[in-house]
């Protein structure tokens, strides 16, 4: 008689790849447990906010609605624990008047979490919350990620210069599966955890970049791997070094960046024009798209962006600034008010 397993080397091997196959089947299933269970608490909580926005607080004496709902807040927390208390339910409510449509729920229910959804809802803006609905999902941002990019104003800096129905309109891109450089490419660049002083130069903040380089991933958004650091770019027997180089995996194409310590000049669109057309020869690989450019610069004048054409295009301008957000933002309004003051 012969023994199935007499040519098997002891059970180690065979033990292994068992154990490895068998936990890969737990953990996906966990994943699936999980989006499944986060649907359904979502949808309970709508279905919870609807009932009583409908039947309770619709009524015409608000002040008696608001006591029930602290009542029936005192009977659930008995009964289910502290889950259901009168804040909670009240953002129920808030989130059934958001989002009103089962139909609108139910997709979001599935990819984003109870705890994004409570961000999201604290939104006024409409346009601005379904900007950060797309990406969270899009880019499977969690609670905490989403919350930077809120904090950090991206939606504001998306918007900069543009008509908020063309954003609106690369948002449905995103929701159909595609990426628009719009989107993956912001202004300004917020790099204050670099550290750098008013005076750095270009190797500084290059430098000071690569050293925080997860940070700087980060901050330039979803998408990016950087491939080199100043890239050697030989046209006509002259070397030209390109500053930084990534690959960005969802638009599939190069992204080269350019850093600029000063206000940004127009031959700074033939330099970057240069770099693509070597990486479009050269570097670019079948199932690519034609690679894009990013020039980093500390500012920039709108006429002569607009003129250049870097608000659109393979080549974008953008600003970046080592100040944390709050104090630029500070700096916009103080220098708005100094205009409205000067034209009085």
């Amino acid at each position: 008689m012969i023994d199935d397993h007499s040519s098997t080397a002891p059970g180690v091997p065979v033990e292994e790849s068992l154990f490895g196959d068998v936990t890969t089947l737990i953990e996906a299933a966990r994943g699936r447990v999980a989006i499944t269970v986060n649907a359904e608490l979502t949808m309970l909580y709508w279905g919870i906010g609807r009932r009583i926005r409908e039947d309770v607080l619709g009524l015409e004496k608000p002040e008696y609605g608001r006591a029930v709902v602290t009542r029936l807040a005192e009977r659930l927390t008995v009964r289910y624990g502290r889950g259901y208390s009168r804040s909670r339910l009240f953002r129920m409510v808030q989130f059934a008047a958001i989002y009103e449509s089962r139909e609108i729920v139910a997709p979001l229910a599935r990819q984003l979490t109870w705890s994004h959804l409570l961000q999201l809802i604290a939104l006024e803006n409409t346009d601005e919350r379904r900007f950060y609905e797309a990406l969270a999902a899009r880019d499977r941002w969690s609670k905490r990620e989403l919350a930077r990019q809120i904090q950090r104003r991206l939606y504001q800096r998306a918007l900069a210069g543009r008509d908020p129905a063309a954003l609106a309109a690369d948002l449905a891109d995103v929701v159909g599966g595609d990426t628009a450089p719009t989107l993956a490419l912001r202004d300004p660049y917020v790099l204050d955890f670099l550290g750098l002083d008013s005076a750095h130069s270009e190797a500084d903040l290059e430098r000071a970049i690569i050293d925080e380089m997860q940070r700087f991933l980060l901050e330039l958004g979803t998408g990016f791997a950087f491939v080199a650091r100043q890239k050697r770019v030989t046209v006509d027997g002259d070397d030209y070094y390109l500053d930084l180089l990534f690959h960005h995996y969802v638009m599939r194409c190069f992204v080269a960046v350019e850093l600029k310590t000063r206000k940004l000049q127009p031959g700074d669109k033939g330099q970057m024009e240069l770099y693509l057309r070597w990486l479009d020869r050269y570097e670019r690989v079948p199932g690519d798209e034609a690679p894009i450019g990013l020039i980093l610069c500390t500012s920039k004048g709108p006429q002569q962006t607009a003129l250049l054409g870097l608000d659109s295009g393979e080549i974008r301008a953008a600003r970046y600034i080592t100040e944390p957000m709050r104090d630029e933002m500070r700096r916009r309004l103080v220098a708005a008010a100094g205009q409205l003051g000067a034209g009085e």
